[in-house]
Protein backbone atom coordinates (compact mmCIF):
# COMPACT_ATOMS: atom_id res chain seq x y z
CA UNK A 1 0.00 0.00 0.00
CA UNK A 2 1.03 3.30 -0.92
CA UNK A 3 1.59 6.69 1.22
CA UNK A 4 1.77 9.71 1.30
CA UNK A 5 3.48 12.49 2.96
CA UNK A 6 2.47 16.06 2.49
CA UNK A 7 4.85 18.96 3.68
CA UNK A 8 3.82 22.59 4.27
CA UNK A 9 6.80 25.53 4.26
CA UNK A 10 7.98 28.70 4.18
CA UNK A 11 11.37 29.73 3.74
CA UNK A 12 13.43 31.04 6.44
CA UNK A 13 14.18 34.73 6.74
CA UNK A 14 16.99 35.51 4.33
CA UNK A 15 16.54 32.50 2.20
CA UNK A 16 15.09 33.99 -1.15
CA UNK A 17 12.72 32.20 -3.65
CA UNK A 18 15.68 32.15 -6.54
CA UNK A 19 18.20 30.27 -4.02
CA UNK A 20 15.66 27.82 -2.21
CA UNK A 21 13.89 26.76 -6.21
CA UNK A 22 17.54 26.37 -7.49
CA UNK A 23 18.65 24.21 -5.07
CA UNK A 24 14.98 22.40 -5.26
CA UNK A 25 15.31 21.72 -8.90
CA UNK A 26 19.33 20.96 -8.73
CA UNK A 27 19.20 18.69 -6.01
CA UNK A 28 15.94 18.15 -3.73
CA UNK A 29 13.97 16.66 -7.03
CA UNK A 30 16.30 15.01 -8.54
CA UNK A 31 17.22 12.99 -5.69
CA UNK A 32 14.68 12.39 -4.19
CA UNK A 33 12.43 11.17 -7.59
CA UNK A 34 15.59 8.80 -7.59
CA UNK A 35 14.78 6.91 -4.74
CA UNK A 36 13.53 3.35 -5.28
CA UNK A 37 11.00 3.88 -2.45
CA UNK A 38 9.43 7.20 -4.50
CA UNK A 39 6.86 6.82 -6.31
CA UNK A 40 6.20 10.59 -7.02
CA UNK A 41 7.41 13.88 -5.60
CA UNK A 42 6.77 17.16 -6.71
CA UNK A 43 7.14 20.67 -5.18
CA UNK A 44 4.86 23.42 -6.05
CA UNK A 45 4.43 26.85 -4.98
CA UNK A 46 1.53 28.29 -3.51
CA UNK A 47 0.01 31.18 -5.80
CA UNK A 48 -2.59 32.18 -3.23
CA UNK A 49 -5.32 31.40 -1.36
CA UNK A 50 -8.81 30.20 -3.26
CA UNK A 51 -10.76 32.10 -0.18
CA UNK A 52 -9.20 34.95 -0.87
CA UNK A 53 -6.05 37.06 1.14
CA UNK A 54 -2.03 35.34 2.46
CA UNK A 55 -1.88 31.96 2.22
CA UNK A 56 -0.28 30.77 5.29
CA UNK A 57 2.71 28.71 3.61
CA UNK A 58 5.07 29.41 0.27
CA UNK A 59 5.27 25.85 -0.96
CA UNK A 60 3.67 22.50 -0.72
CA UNK A 61 5.75 19.19 -1.24
CA UNK A 62 3.70 16.61 -1.70
CA UNK A 63 5.64 13.22 -1.30
CA UNK A 64 4.43 9.28 -2.58
CA UNK A 65 5.73 6.36 -1.04
CA UNK A 66 5.60 2.99 -2.63
CA UNK A 67 7.28 1.26 0.56
CA UNK A 68 7.45 3.14 3.92
CA UNK A 69 9.56 0.60 4.87
CA UNK A 70 12.13 1.11 1.90
CA UNK A 71 11.45 4.78 2.17
CA UNK A 72 13.04 4.76 6.24
CA UNK A 73 16.08 2.89 4.93
CA UNK A 74 16.18 5.70 1.85
CA UNK A 75 16.13 8.43 4.16
CA UNK A 76 18.88 6.53 6.17
CA UNK A 77 21.37 7.15 4.18
CA UNK A 78 24.11 9.62 3.92
CA UNK A 79 23.25 11.26 0.89
CA UNK A 80 19.70 11.84 1.62
CA UNK A 81 20.64 13.04 4.99
CA UNK A 82 22.59 15.37 3.50
CA UNK A 83 19.66 16.49 1.33
CA UNK A 84 17.79 16.97 4.68
CA UNK A 85 20.32 18.95 6.22
CA UNK A 86 20.37 21.33 3.22
CA UNK A 87 16.58 21.59 3.47
CA UNK A 88 16.23 22.58 7.24
CA UNK A 89 18.59 25.60 6.64
CA UNK A 90 16.07 26.56 3.98
CA UNK A 91 12.78 26.27 5.01
CA UNK A 92 10.63 25.88 8.04
CA UNK A 93 8.22 22.88 7.77
CA UNK A 94 5.57 20.37 8.90
CA UNK A 95 5.12 17.34 7.41
CA UNK A 96 2.13 15.39 7.58
CA UNK A 97 1.27 11.50 7.16
CA UNK A 98 -2.13 11.02 5.22
CA UNK A 99 -4.26 8.15 4.81
CA UNK A 100 -7.04 8.02 1.84
CA UNK A 101 -10.40 8.25 2.74
CA UNK A 102 -12.79 5.22 0.89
Amino acid sequence: MSSRIVALFNLKPGVSVEQYEAWAKEKDLPVVNGLKSIDSFEVFRVTGSLTGGAAPYQYVEIIDIADMEAFGQDIATAKMQAIAAEFQTLADVVFLTTDKLG
